[in-house]
């Protein structure tokens, strides 16, 4: 037990969705899992333990941002033995190629957050996903007629940016194709203690279109996210 997490030993499967919201994370257990149990539920920071396809799997919300996120994993990974990580959610566009309902595979993460960039001195640290994991997503998203990208995303601590789409500066024109808040932190936890990481997400909105998706398109394509990530999980 931790501060954040009343859970046992062995209550997590050594496979763990992510997803911020703790609403998400009640909505894959229930939707998803065969015989899901609560296991934490500290701060309403909820997490469920049950199968998927016969196997273990795990799903822990970890609220919105890096350092949230980053207690979450860190704990996950040191106390409760986890070894195989995806974050599950939604993104914003970065590129008018990458539509509405679209999965993003986070090849890299790059970030403005200190939560990063201040362990490493003078280096820049490039926080990237597992590749086993990016492959199995890219050759199960491909085999099932998935929209996807891989790429670089851009993992921000600012949702308001004061100049807009221009407070992207130039990382648009360097390949980043979509912003959200926690796959940086979370690679870089999974490099330090040697576990595998990957993110998936759905995009949203787009940036330059002003493209949005509705509440129920949003559903689907989640469902077909969740269960991306579930195959990819498990090994299926």
């Amino acid at each position: 037990m931790t501060p954040h997490n009343h859970a046992k030993p062995g209550d997590y499967a050594e496979a763990v969705l992510l997803p911020g919201d703790p609403l998400r994370a009640k909505w894959i257990a229930e939707t998803f899992f065969e015989a899901p149990k609560l296991v934490n539920s500290v701060r309403n920071c909820l997490g469920y333990t049950g199968s998927w396809k016969g196997k273990p799997v795990s799903v822990q919300a970890t609220g919105m941002g890096q350092p949230s996120l980053s207690i979450y994993v860190h704990e996950l990974i040191n106390v409760y033995g986890a070894k195989t990580l995806l974050r599950v959610g939604t993104c914003g566009g970065l590129n008018a190629k990458v539509k509405v309902r679209d999965l993003i595979l986070a090849q890299a993460a790059t970030t403005d957050s200190a939560i990063v960039k201040d362990r490493f001195g003078p280096y820049n640290f490039a926080p990237i996903a597992d590749f086993g994991l990016l492959r199995a997503a890219a050759e199960k998203a491909e085999a099932a007629g998935m929209r996807f990208h891989a790429g670089n995303m851009l993992s921000s601590d600012i949702f308001y940016h004061a100049d807009g789409f221009a407070g992207y500066g130039a990382l648009p024109e360097h390949g980043v194709i979509g912003v959200e808040m926690e796959a940086a932190a979370l690679y870089t936890l999974a490099a330090r203690f040697g576990v595998k990481a990957l993110t998936i997400c759905t995009m949203t909105d787009c940036l330059i279109t002003k493209e949005e998706i509705n509440a129920e398109e949003r559903q689907t394509s989640l469902k077909d996210m969740v269960t991306l990530a579930l195959d990819v999980a498990i090994g299926a």
